[in-house]
């Protein structure tokens, strides 16, 4: 063999061998030689996955990704009725100190009460008691004291209204054998409510936590009370500002007690309505149950539901029925045998479990007793009315 041929053979064979690593794995498979002795093995054919990182990096080679999991989404859930805290701040009873310094009630009198009527006793600024029924006669005359005759007795009232609730729903029997109702009871309608406080302590509690609103009403009252200093506790003797002494501040004044700049705006605002007249507890005796909607939900900061709370558990009347608390229709919706779990958002995600009309008509049979009414359809839904109860 002449020198030229055995040349080339070797050069053919060492580029054979050191081809480049880059150049084996551009392919899809790959093969590898494995020497033993003086000669090779036959090649053996290996999975991409087995050849080197760094190869794979040098080669460029694409790497599928690992599957995606579907992400699991939690199922929409409604959202919690605001009732119960929101509630508790425009319930509670005229005292000198905080929300839940609630100053023990008189001994219950036995007064004349009508389901349309204010039946709490109010407190003006002034410090005066005002009453539905002043002269304390069942049978007064509608035209020397320009409001409906009474027609039963605060010592009454409750009996009342259950009675006739069950008349209309025999169903209702058990719920509210099971669920004493001491908002409605003699002792309930015998807390005084002063209605300028408790409309204030309304707007505090809007969207903020029972305890947010309560540290909130302490920094507040502090405000007109020479607090020692801030964040300290108000003493059982500070009193609940006024309107004059409310309107009298500055927004900026008002917000040290951690109010938002709106929410002192309508504190201020409502402050106003009730110096100039506008509001007053008066009014709030002798309007009807259509009037007293009428003239606060006029006022900045107080919407309907929140209106519709204070005249059932402020201002006692029997005949209040909130037909946009989701609570109220969820338990209205149980109550006609409907399974409320089953019941999805309407468009734009708005929950809504009846319409108004529906709940209007279904409700007529329990009037004037719609209030008590929905303190229970809480009650079947398990909505917490323990604030309510406990003021």
């Amino acid at each position: 063999m002449s020198v030229r041929r055995i040349t080339r053979s070797i050069m053919t064979t060492g580029s054979e061998i050191a081809a480049p690593a880059a150049a084996r794995a551009n392919s899809n498979t790959s093969s590898v030689m494995k020497s033993q002795g003086n000669g090779f093995k036959k090649k053996r054919r290996i999975d991409q996955a087995e050849l080197e990182p760094a190869a794979l990096a040098s080669a460029n080679v694409p790497v599928t990704p690992p599957p995606k999991r579907a992400r699991v989404l939690p199922s929409k859930q409604p959202p919690v009725t605001p009732t119960p805290a929101q509630v508790k701040a425009m319930a509670t009873g005229y005292s000198t100190g905080d929300i839940d310094d609630a100053t023990p009630p008189p001994l219950p009198a036995d007064r004349p009460a009508e389901p349309h009527r204010t039946n709490a006793p109010l407190k003006t600024p002034g410090g005066s008691r005002l009453v539905t029924y002043p002269n304390g006669e069942i049978d007064s005359s509608p035209s020397k004291t320009g409001i409906p005759r009474a027609t039963t007795t605060t010592g009454q009232l409750l009996e009342d209204a259950c009675a006739h609730l069950i008349e209309a729903d025999p169903r209702l029997r058990s719920v509210i054998e099971r669920n004493p109702c001491r908002v409605f009871s003699p002792e309930g309608l015998a807390e005084e409510i002063d209605p300028f406080r408790s409309l204030t302590s309304g707007i505090m509690a809007q969207q903020v936590s029972g305890a947010a609103a309560k540290s909130i009403k302490n920094k507040f009252v502090g405000l007109f009370n020479d607090a020692p200093g801030e964040g300290d506790p108000v003493g059982p003797q500070a009193h609940f500002p006024t309107p004059a002494q409310v309107t009298a501040c500055d927004v900026s004044f008002l917000r040290k007690a951690g109010l938002s700049e709106r929410k002192a705006e309508y504190i201020k605002g409502l402050a106003e309505k009730f110096v100039s007249g506008e509001l007053s507890a008066q009014m709030l005796i002798k309007a009807s149950d259509d009037e007293v909607v009428e003239r606060l939900t006029a006022v900045r900061g107080l919407g309907k539901w929140s209106v519709e709370m204070f005249a059932c558990f402020g201002l006692k009347r029997m005949d209040v029925f909130s037909t946009g608390d989701l609570g109220v229709q969820r338990g209205m919706a149980a109550l006609m045998g409907k399974d409320v779990k089953k019941l999805k958002a309407k468009g734009g995600g708005k929950w809504k479990y009846m319409s108004e009309q529906d709940m209007l008509d279904h409700s007529a049979k329990f009037a004037p007793y719609r209030s008590l009414l929905m303190f229970y359809l809480w009650r079947i839904e398990n909505v917490d009315v323990g604030a309510v109860q406990d003021n």
